[in-house]
């Protein structure tokens, strides 16, 4: 597909930036528009830098707003759609999410018939796999063995709709007569430079004297590197762009993990972290299953006050199975059929993360000081 461009739906995120950077190296790649609905001066200032090398267009709008996607659909051609609202905690309205991540998708599906984008690669989420329980392992997890969310919380439900819709539309016939071709990718927890999870955890540990909280001892993970899930996107759009590969790939999803070690989310944190003084409440735990209920009866007290009051509990039973789970994946199918290999080895992935950590500490430390003087 000579001279081809790419538009990525959320490019000023963490996870769209590092696809733009990748991008910049494809070959024959004209343009690449960024569709985010606000950006960041750091992330303009950053992707200024990258116009000296091809034409970089940003685009702030709304994924909900049909003029706008027409405008940054119009001659694309591959759409990289990481666009979502990730909430885990319940912070964020039912409906915004189910707004933005499901009708979201499905008006950009529509919009890339119309403008007849021959290619929508989408960012999905382990989430759409589970856990549904923190008493079910699964470890090494493939594709063929159709795991499936169970939960009716707004984040895995909405990713688990937007997928469907994702791939049932693989096959559609475009406007000027071409088929639509479509793929998902599927990362486990993803950490980095950059990671907003990542920054909360180090924040509320600098605000409790370096103590990071204990919460999530008894998972067992395999969280992946951002610069490899990005990596996963551009093979993706590669292999969708060419004639041999694209039909074993077309209406696929594939889970995307790295060479980062099978862990806790806590020791995850505490090896990013220990090098700067960081360390994990050494305090007591309770017991998952008593966590479990406890979330439980927030939860019903949160219905119960619901028509009078909006109590936000400070956990819920889907956070408690989610940080408490054995749930680690293959990307052994990407490899096989995308041709994925991880970019970043665990001892790069886990350099540049320490780096950035130690970045956030000694800026809080100069904020101290300043504060102090």
């Amino acid at each position: 597909m000579a001279g081809w461009s790419c538009l990525v739906t959320g490019g000023g995120g963490f996870l769209g930036q590092r696809i733009v950077h990748l991008l910049v190296e494809e070959k024959e790649l004209q343009e690449i528009r960024v569709l985010d609905k606000v950006f960041r001066p750091e992330v303009r200032e950053e992707f200024s830098k990258l116009q000296s090398k091809i034409r970089l267009t940003l685009l702030e709008g709304d994924i909900l707003d049909e003029q706008c996607l027409k405008e940054a659909c119009q001659g694309a051609s591959v759409v990289i759609h990481t666009a979502s609202v990730i909430d885990v905690m319940n912070a964020v309205q039912r409906e915004t999410i189910m707004n933005v991540n499901v009708r979201g998708t499905q008006l950009l599906l529509e919009t890339c018939v119309q403008a007849s984008v021959p290619v929508f690669i989408h960012t999905s989420t382990i989430e759409v796999a589970g856990p549904n329980s923190y008493r079910e392992i699964i470890q090494d997890g493939h594709e063929e063995e159709h795991l499936e969310t169970a939960w009716s919380s707004p984040y895995p439900y909405s990713k688990k709709l937007a997928e469907k819709a994702v791939l049932g539309a693989n096959g559609w016939a475009l406007k000027n007569g071409g088929t639509l071709y479509t793929c998902a990718l599927r990362p486990m927890y993803i950490y980095g430079e950059g990671s907003p999870l990542l920054y909360a955890h180090v924040d509320s540990a600098l605000k409790n004297n370096g103590i990071l909280s204990h919460h999530c001892k008894f998972s067992r993970v395999n969280p992946v590197y951002v610069g490899n899930v990005a990596w996963a996107h551009i093979l993706a759009s590669r292999a969708l762009r060419d004639p041999q590969k694209a039909p074993s790939i077309q209406g696929q999803f594939y889970y995307i993990s790295d060479g980062t070690p099978h862990q806790s989310y806590d020791d995850l944190n505490y090896t990013l972290g220990k090098e700067w003084g960081l360390c994990l409440d050494s305090g007591m735990s309770l017991p998952v299953s008593l966590k479990y209920w406890l979330a439980f009866l927030l939860e019903i007290v949160s219905f119960l006050l619901s028509p009078i009051y909006k109590y936000r509990p400070p956990f819920n039973c889907h956070l408690i199975t989610l940080s408490n789970s054995v749930f680690t994946f293959s990307y052994k199918k990407a490899q096989r059929e995308l041709g994925y290999e991880p970019l970043f080895t665990w001892e790069e992935a886990k350099q540049k993360t320490k780096e950035w950590v130690g970045s956030l500490v000694k800026q809080h430390k100069e904020t101290l000081k300043t504060k102090t003087h």
